[in-house]
């Protein structure tokens, strides 16, 4: 350390200040790398982990206990890993009841399955058949699930036998598709078949 006492002030200054400025860098880098480790780790994770996938003839199915309780048919579409939602254009499908039967019918122009909600969305141009015969056409459905009212929404007009005929801006069909309740400046028209004879 003789090199040190022959120093003057002002050096010995000019080295204090230099060394502490490089310990501050150092400091500074090692603490960014500590604190943007994981940051950085779980982004190139999710990169690498995102799968899109563009189909043709994209099916999606719902069972339980080996019984269907929906199925779809997009003609093309895709699917999202990460958010794991299916996008499908042109869809048709159906709905089961507990026996297995189809309860209710659609075909749509757009939709969605949004697997994390265990939600569908149909969109665009979309037209119902319940089992009964009914017929409902609507811009918007959304099924959450068997036990759940699905929900319609926007220009929804139902046809009933050829007696009922309903307009709505929205509405809901019961969880047995048995019923349904339309609101939103309804309207609905009553006709006798045996007037129409």
């Amino acid at each position: 350390m003789d090199w040190w006492t022959k120093l003057d002030k002002k050096k010995k200054a000019y080295i204090l200040a230099g060394l502490t400025l490089v310990g501050i860098l150092v400091w500074a880098f090692v603490s960014a790398g500590i604190i943007t480790h994981n940051f950085n780790r779980s982004q190139l994770q999710t990169q690498e982990d995102k799968q899109e996938a563009l189909i043709n003839g994209l099916i999606l199915t719902e069972t339980k206990e080996a019984a269907k309780y929906w199925e779809i048919y997009g003609e093309t579409g895709t699917y999202n890993s990460t958010n794991e939602i299916a996008l499908m254009n042109n869809v048709i499908g159906n709905f089961y009841d507990e026996q297995g039967e189809v309860s209710m019918s659609f075909e749509s122009s757009h939709g969605t399955y949004n697997s994390k909600k265990n939600e569908i969305i149909l969109y665009e141009g979309t037209r119902i058949v319940i089992k009964d015969g009914t017929i409902l056409l609507t811009d918007r459905l959304t099924w959450s699930g068997s036990d759940k009212p699905v929900k319609i929404r926007g220009n929804v007009k139902i046809i009933k036998n050829g007696e009922l005929y309903a307009h709505a801006e929205e509405g809901e069909i019961a969880p047995n598709y048995e019923r349904f309740k339309i609101k939103g400046h309804a309207r609905s028209e009553l006709y006798d078949k045996k007037e129409n004879k």
